[in-house]
């Protein structure tokens, strides 16, 4: 109950008060972002954690000038892989056989689907699909906030080419798909923090086939 207990907690908050989230609760934060599942395990993205006071009001103006921006302890950037390459898939595949010490037949007819698969496909319906994982640990990076008791923005509201712009992600070969200031609520200034939490009724959420 303790983590639903958190989540109840939890909301967008509207309004950051500038106070420092501690490095160790956003290492764990991370953690959890990295740990989560991805497609294939290529985990086609990365995370840019931005503190320097001027590039967060950058990403503000970026954002719409949404306040909690600049005023959040920490920014993570979610940017996913622009397109599959098959430098890319390589490296995860060589990087597990090298962690797990060894591969085998399947394995590599794995490696050689995936090649096969990804690469032929335009950047852009890949894009699409890198995107999609990029979610997947941008939810876990959310729940383990709510978790540490820090306060978490989730944010498509932005430019993305303005974002890539502003930390040279094109040149990266990355595309922002994701903002999650980090930091703790503003209750004097934030008109959402005093609203009742409203999800769907269970029986509107959810379908039992037995």
């Amino acid at each position: 109950m303790e983590l639903l207990d958190k989540l109840q907690w939890r909301y967008a908050a509207k309004a950051m008060n500038g106070e420092k989230v501690s490095e160790e609760k956003v290492e764990r934060i991370i953690e959890a972002a990295r740990l989560a599942p991805t497609s294939s395990g290529l985990q086609p993205f990365e995370i840019f954690v931005v503190t320097n006071q001027e590039v967060k009001n950058q990403l503000k103006e970026a954002a719409s000038n949404q306040p909690q921006v600049a005023d959040a302890s920490h920014v993570l950037v979610f940017a996913a892989w622009d397109t599959y390459t098959a430098e890319r898939i390589n490296y995860m595949f060589d990087l597990t056989n090298e962690v797990r010490g060894g591969t085998n037949e399947g394995w590599e007819n794995y490696r050689n689907f995936l090649l096969n698969a990804y690469v032929p496909k335009s950047a852009e319906e890949n894009f699409v699909h890198t995107a999609k994982q990029a979610y997947i640990a941008f939810g876990a990076a959310i729940i383990a906030a709510a978790f540490e008791g820090v306060d978490a923005t989730p944010m498509e509201g932005f430019s993305p080419e303005k974002v890539d712009e502003i930390l040279g992600l094109r040149e990266k070969g990355l595309r922002s798909v994701l903002l999650l200031p980090l930091g703790y609520r503003d209750s004097e200034k934030d008109w959402l923090e005093k609203l009742v939490k409203v999800r769907k009724p269970k029986e509107k959420f959810i379908t039992e086939v037995k």
